[in-house]
């Protein structure tokens, strides 16, 4: 069958519920992950392997049923996302004593909607004409066709998923060894770092992404974590905390949370305007061809091939109006004044669409997980923050938390923005009908919606937030949620370091001239100005195993060229490296959301430790170096 011309059955009532269901349920795993640990994982392809395992009871299931079911709960992860990097800020303000079930279900609900609805213009220009590599959207169609292929490949993802979950689980869960490399020494009153987290998804992330993005993200890191970092601290005094000299490891995250991070802000700034510059043709393209489609007579519609039907674009226009009005009624209420309220909503909508554009490009380059969301979602905090300084003055007590309020919507926008754009992306590649994918994450997002403020109001009476008097034996470090509550009230206040800021965009626009000039001779090696951006904005522990995938990718690229491999060889070899990849990201996603469970019901994050003191990092390095040598046997093929 072809499935170009006909359409296997998609949303259907199993399809539906089952999707309603794991969005619910990965929502709330992911909401503590994310207070607890500082950051959430891609839900994409754990729903996918779990939707295959659930629909392969029934008698009759397809790949793209398979499909509308990881779309829908996926969304239910990345709206987490959106909403405990923000609003928890509002509690650690004391501006909320509880979270709100209407205020939360409309912040979230109508964000969420509007980062489906921003994509879908983009569709075409990012997925189908674009260049990115969308490496969890690829990954995940690889498990849905392996699995359509009667177990064709399915080895593969089986055994990388295995190697991959139990990697993750004799960390994270059995503590046997730490997640992170990190070495750092005081070295004539400065700071020499260096640090890798020792991750198999990490590593596939950047075999699949390839080593020109690989080498941006780690140049960006190496640029700020061994150079603006040093020079930072050579002009500082060794800090001593509570009467304790502060460690170098412990100085130099500091250094990066309170100053140098903000150079990624900054290049994130001017990259996410350069974005949508560059996109501003296929944006509007891919407007024109919607309403065109729309007024096109019904005979004609039918010319439009299946796998290329977006939702109308009137009924884009209508949604996006219908989640707008009630934002602009809640800003009302919140602040009380028209000439306040309705800027909020105008400042809401421009940087909502700009910055759900940002974030499915840069879903694309370095993948969901590693979406750095809070980044864009402090520069919409820091630009609101501005224009209500200026509206409201200097003394208004409610200029900070309506700075996060905006924040909050723009923040759910863009993550669920990079989650449908990497979703759009497993449907192009498994040949999926656009417009039913868009719908089925409307689904996915509502869903979720209604159950983060139950759900956040339970982690919160069951531990609080650090630094909060809601604090508990063990709270929850909230980690973005502080800094959001910190940026806004530093534009009122006062403290933020604008130096670094400034910094971030002068290095943005010397990054873009160099990619202007690379693409005018023609360069296969081209500097896109957001990855060396999330690079200078990641701890330099991520860059790393990102890197290292790049290498790999193009040792084999090398090895292959030069072996003058038979193309269908070439072709076998990338297709198994590009499946052991996806199941290493499948494995440790998976591992990562099930350690959620015996660690909310004990309440204690070392609930499966089998040590009292993990050995160190070596035996994580060693059995990481092996992982990565079986992904580029894998990739290569036999000799």
């Amino acid at each position: 069958m072809n499935l170009e011309e006909h359409s296997l059955p998609e949303i259907t009532i199993k399809a539906v519920i089952l999707g309603v269901v794991l969005s619910v349920v990965l929502a709330g795993a992911n909401a503590y992950l994310g207070l607890f640990a500082g950051m959430t994982v891609s839900a994409s392809i754990p729903a996918a392997v779990v939707s295959m395992g659930v629909l392969r009871l029934f008698r009759r299931s397809n790949i793209l049923e398979n499909n509308i079911v990881q779309t829908a709960a996926s969304a239910g992860e990345s709206l987490a996302a959106g909403v405990i990097f923000t609003l928890p800020a509002l509690v650690i303000m004391n501006y909320w004593k509880q979270f709100d079930f209407i205020w939360v279900t409309v912040i979230a609900g109508f964000g969420g909607l509007l980062g489906v609805l921003f994509t879908i213009p983009l569709r075409r220009a990012l997925i189908v004409e674009g260049k990115l590599k969308f490496p969890e959207g690829i990954a995940t169609a690889e498990v849905l066709k392996s699995s359509e292929r009667g177990g064709a490949g399915v080895k593969y993802i089986a055994q990388a998923a295995v190697v991959g979950g139990l990697f993750k689980f004799g960390a994270a869960g059995l503590r046997i060894w730490t997640e992170v490399l990190e070495v750092a020494r005081g070295v004539g009153g400065t700071i020499a770092y260096f640090g890798s987290n020792l991750s198999p998804a990490l590593l596939s992330v950047g075999y699949i992404v390839g080593l020109n993005i690989a080498v941006l993200i780690f140049l960006g890191g190496l640029c700020n974590w061994l150079i603006a970092i040093p020079i930072c601290a050579a002009g500082q005094s060794w800090p001593v905390v509570d009467g304790e000299t502060l460690s170098a490891v412990d100085w130099a995250h500091k250094i990066w949370s309170t100053q140098t991070r903000y150079i990624g802000v900054g290049g994130m700034l001017v990259g996410g305007l350069w974005t949508v510059i560059n996109l501003r043709k296929s944006i509007f393209s891919g407007i024109n061809s919607g309403l065109r489609a729309y007024r096109s007579v019904a005979g004609k519609e039918g010319q439009i091939p299946r796998t290329e039907k977006d939702m109308p674009m009137k009924w884009i226009l209508i949604l996006i109006i219908g989640s707008v009005v009630p934002l602009f009624l809640l800003y009302q209420k919140f602040v009380g004044q028209v000439h306040v309220s309705l800027p909020m909503a105008v400042t809401m909508l421009i940087t909502g669409f700009l910055f759900s554009a940002v974030a499915g490009y840069m879903a694309g380059l370095v993948g969901s997980s590693n979406n750095p969301i809070s980044g864009v979602t402090i520069a919409t905090v820091l630009l609101s923050a501005l224009l209500l300084l200026l509206l409201m003055g200097r003394s208004a007590k409610d200029g900070p938390p309506a700075a996060i309020i905006i924040g909050g919507v723009v923040c759910c926008a863009a993550a669920i923005a990079g989650d449908n754009m990497q979703d759009l992306k497993a449907g192009y590649i498994v040949k999926a009908t656009p417009w039913k994918q868009q719908v089925m994450q409307m689904v996915g997002t509502v869903s979720a919606a209604l159950v983060m403020a139950p759900i956040l109001m339970l982690l919160l009476n069951a531990y609080g937030f650090k630094g909060h008097e809601s604090a508990k034996e063990n709270p929850l470090i909230a980690v973005q949620a502080n800094l959001m509550a910190s940026v806004a009230k530093g534009v009122f206040e006062g403290g933020l370091p604008w130096s670094f800021v400034w910094i971030g965009v002068a290095v943005a626009i010397a990054v873009i001239i160099l990619d202007e000039y690379l693409r005018r001779r023609g360069s296969s090696f081209r500097t896109p100005v957001l990855a060396v951006a999330i690079g200078f904005y990641l701890p330099f522990q991520l860059a790393v195993p990102i890197f290292a995938g790049g290498v790999i990718h193009q040792i084999i690229k090398v090895y292959h060229k030069r072996k003058s491999t038979a193309k269908d060889a070439v072709e076998i070899a990338g297709r198994h490296g590009l499946l052991f990849a996806s199941g290493l990201i499948t494995g440790e996603a998976l591992t990562g959301i099930l350690l959620a469970i015996p660690i909310v019901i004990s309440g204690r994050p070392n609930v499966l430790a089998v040590l009292t003191k993990p050995l160190g990092t070596w035996p994580g390095v060693v059995l990481l170096v092996g992982i990565g040598y079986w992904l580029y046997r894998t990739a290569r093929g036999p000799r």
